[in-house]
């Protein structure tokens, strides 16, 4: 399955094992000293009142205007220090596609009881991977860098599922796929 969104940077592939891989060609937040997360956030906000289907399950899932501050602001990002919060950040672009592929569905009730109606019917978490380029100092594409991750999905008083956050951001050491 290869599905290209509008941008063209951005790809859907099915990796050796037949898992699916979100290709994110394009390095947009870049830092050596660190991420610009407002700028994330201000990108994150142009998803705002759009929806994906995650094709497993059919089930819709909705943005809200409390994801680009959970996403950027949250105590998982905070924790993030270098690959893994670039990688966070530049999975911002990828969004829908992360939805789209997620899989393992895992439910679980609002414990702490903090979120009220905001997730009164519980959370979903699911697992996506996607991969980035790592390019050679004369810029070159050498390899790309797998990474996993959990979508924390709300289920809201209003019965929608809401993207509420990206969670545990990790490389993997599996082989990278080839070009």
């Amino acid at each position: 399955m290869d599905l290209k969104n509008n941008k063209g940077n951005i790809e859907i592939i099915k990796d050796a094992d037949g898992k699916n891989l979100v290709i994110v060609n394009d390095i947009r937040f870049k830092g050596r000293r660190g991420i610009a997360w407002k700028e994330v956030e201000s990108y994150l906000k142009e998803y705002i009142g759009n929806y994906y289907e995650i094709l497993e399950t059919s089930e819709r899932i909705y943005i809200s205007r409390d994801l680009p501050d959970e996403f950027c602001f949250s105590k998982d990002t905070k924790a993030l220090k270098g690959t893994n919060a670039k990688a966070k950040a530049n999975a911002a672009q990828a969004i829908g596609e992360l939805i789209q592929i997620a899989t393992n569905r895992n439910i679980s009730e609002d414990y702490e009881k903090k979120h009220g109606n905001r997730a009164k019917w519980g959370w979903y978490r699911y697992d996506a991977r996607f991969a980035l380029p790592v390019y050679s100092e004369t810029a070159v594409l050498e390899r790309y860098n797998i990474f996993s991750v959990r979508l924390l999905i709300r289920h809201a008083r209003d019965g929608k599922l809401y993207l509420y956050d990206i969670l545990r951001t990790k490389k993997e050491t599996s082989k990278p796929p080839r070009q």
